[in-house]
């Protein structure tokens, strides 16, 4: 018993050390604390919890035993020595997965799959160790997409390709399968459908497209429900904007065949995922479950690459079984900041198609798309319901030859490129061994445009341009965005938007009075549902015309401009610099990407992926040291999940 309660102590002072020292985050220390508190714990137990916790905070839903049996430091983002002196506080430790399981599976604090459930915090499934509420969303998920999945609906090959011929009538310029056509036959026939692909690919003209399909098949096309939706406020408002564009165009095309117009006018206007399910002040349940459904027949989620975990468990739990879930997104982004990486889980091998021959002959007869041979295969009903669009309008330029590189690891390729750049020219640059005055120097170049509407505020007392103003400036704003990597530090967001505002400032353009001034730009950083904002949203702050002397933050969603008084907003920061996880879902016309000096875990292949194909026709990238950005490509992004198993049993 001494010795259990010395090597203890030793095991709980080098925790608190790593946790001091800020290589462990105080909550995974605390959590092994809580669970130790439950029962009798061994070091074992202590150790893979508080491993767990820290992974559960990098975005994993689970521990992989083999990791945890083979030292994760490389997958904590530590130095091999500081797991080596921790384990060495725990005393002896399994060597295998199989030696990890037994123990584990000992304690009273783990239920294993299989045995009795007393509700224990942590769950035993296989080689995975996960916190309990993971565990049950990653079932849910995988239950409820493979319920769907094979829900393969009796459609008429014959209408259906009538309509698509109709749909798709324009010549393409690319050669091969139309992708798109062959998305629309596919999704029409599920109830649960994956559409995804790279900027410029046409996923929400695809959608579009699919919106006509699903009215002009319908039985009483009148009586569809269609809802829209995305993580952000941002992403759904352009969702709708794209949508409506898209659908406009059909309007000609499909005439007096199908009243598109006034069927789609009812589906109303795209929501947050938030909004949608009725989120609720101080908890995390929605008002939307399994015992109350969405009212919905289909529901379209964009974006779907930032949708984590809980989230879509929350998602599937309260649609309908009848209802159809499309799901588009890229699969190549950065994935949600919580824990999960749902999207690349659902369709991580969707290039290779693996279609049945059954999926192929339904194609062939539904669309006139016959498929090469090579996307022949046996890959699961999943797959049978997945497309990956592969032309994209955009990625012909250098913007998206620089994307291409970087998403196939060819660092070479993207230095050559980004060196024989000129953003002026041909739309990308890269700034090699910069210093910080060369990304204020841009930021006063970017944000002039919307500084000079700013400055050209109408008459107080002539309200009738106000709106017109306040939109103007939003759209210039808008127009250009400096995305960082990580938040602390030089090239962090805080240091960077501090810097910026002091130069615009100095320049004469901004005039910073207190935390609230006019011409601030802020993003909201949590949900408020009392003023209506959600976090992800951008606004900029501006004179209140109805109140001399007071400030509104005004936020733009498409065309329409809503305002909150700048008091009432209390989550919020200033938006001159934001990451570039909270710059998905969003299009500017010149984007900046500034590096860090150092390469860390945050700093991957996906994030400047994601960067890049932000820019729709300047790209510049900002690096003090040039290493960093080879770095960075050659690390991927890896999400432990247990998803693709519990969907696929073969792909565990």
């Amino acid at each position: 018993m001494a010795k259990h309660e010395a090597d203890m102590d030793l095991l709980w002072n080098e925790l608190t050390r790593l946790s001091e020292t800020g290589e462990l985050r105080r909550l995974s220390c605390a959590f092994a604390r809580f669970i130790a508190s439950l029962g009798a714990a061994p070091p074992s137990l202590v150790l893979a919890s508080s491993v767990l916790s820290e992974l559960e905070g990098q975005g994993h839903s689970c521990l992989l035993l083999d990791d945890l049996a083979a030292g994760p430091a490389t997958l904590l983002g530590w130095e091999d020595e500081g797991w080596k002196l921790l384990a060495r506080a725990a005393g002896p430790l399994p060597k295998t997965a199989q030696g990890w399981a037994q123990q584990l599976a000992a304690c009273g604090q783990v239920w294993e799959v299989g045995a009795f459930d007393y509700d224990q915090p942590l769950v035993l499934d296989g080689d995975r160790l996960y916190l309990r509420r993971y565990w049950r969303d990653e079932m849910l998920v995988a239950q409820a997409v493979r319920e769907r999945a094979t829900k393969v609906r009796e459609v008429d090959v014959r209408d259906v390709r009538g309509w698509l011929d109709v749909l798709f009538s324009t010549q393409r310029a690319s050669e091969g399968p139309d992708w798109q056509k062959l998305a629309c036959a596919i999704a029409l026939r599920g109830s649960v459908a994956i559409i995804t692909g790279g900027p410029g690919t046409g996923k929400t003209y695809t959608v579009a497209r699919l919106l006509a399909l699903l009215f002009a098949t319908a039985p009483e096309a009148a009586s569809q429900r269609i809802a829209l939706a995305a993580p952000t406020g941002k992403a759904a408002a352009r969702l709708k904007q794209s949508i409506d564009k898209a659908l406009g165009e059909l309007d000609d095309k499909v005439g007096s065949q199908l009243p598109l117009r006034e069927l789609t006018a009812r589906m109303g206007a795209a929501r947050t995922l938030h909004s949608l399910l009725g989120a609720r002040p101080d908890t995390r349940a929605f008002a939307h479950h399994r015992g109350n459904p969405l009212d919905v027949d289909v529901l379209i989620v964009d974006e779907a690459s930032m949708v984590h975990l809980e989230m879509m468990a929350s998602l599937l739990d309260a649609l309908p079984p009848g209802a159809t879930l499309i799901l588009l997104g890229d699969k190549d982004q950065l994935a949600s900041v919580e824990a999960g990486a749902v999207l690349g889980d659902l369709c991580y091998n969707a290039q290779a198609g693996g279609y049945t021959d059954a999926t192929l002959d339904y194609v062939l007869a539904a669309s006139g798309e016959e498929l090469p041979s090579e996307f022949l295969g046996k890959a699961g009903a999943l797959a049978q319901q997945t497309v990956m669009l592969r032309h994209s309008r955009r990625f012909g330029g250098p913007i998206g030859q620089l994307a291409l590189a970087v998403n196939a690891g060819d660092a070479v390729r993207a230095e050559t490129l980004l060196r024989a750049g000129n953003a002026e020219k041909n739309g990308v640059r890269w700034i090699e061994n910069a210093q910080q005055q060369h990304v204020l120097h841009l930021a006063q170049s970017g944000y002039g445009s919307y500084l000079d509407v700013l400055n050209t505020a109408p008459t107080a007392g002539l309200n009738t341009n106000h709106e017109e103003w306040v939109r103007q400036v939003l759209q210039r704003f808008e127009s250009f965005r400096i995305l960082c990597a990580v938040r602390d530090g030089e090239w962090g967001v805080t240091g960077l938007n501090d810097a910026v505002a002091s130069r615009l400032a100095q320049a004469g353009l901004l005039r910073p009075n207190g935390e609230w001034y006019v011409g601030r730009p802020v993003m909201v950083t949590r949900n408020d549902y009392g003023t209506g904002v959600y976090n992800g949203d951008i606004g900029v702050t501006l004179p209140d015309p109805a109140r001399a002397g007071a400030l509104r933050v005004y936020f733009l969603e498409g065309d329409t401009v809503r305002s909150v008084l700048a008091t009432r907003l209390r989550n919020v920061e200033t938006a001159f610099a934001m990451t570039v996880h909270k710059s998905q879902g969003s299009e500017f016309r010149h984007t900046v990407l500034a590096l860090p000096r150092e390469r860390g875990a945050v700093l991957t292949r996906e994030l400047v992926y994601t960067g890049i194909t932000r820019a729709s026709e300047q790209f510049t990238l900002v690096s003090p040291p040039g290493a960093v950005l080879a770095e960075a490509i050659a690390q991927r992004t890896h999400r432990t999940s247990g998803l693709r198993g519990m969907i696929a049993p073969s792909a565990r």
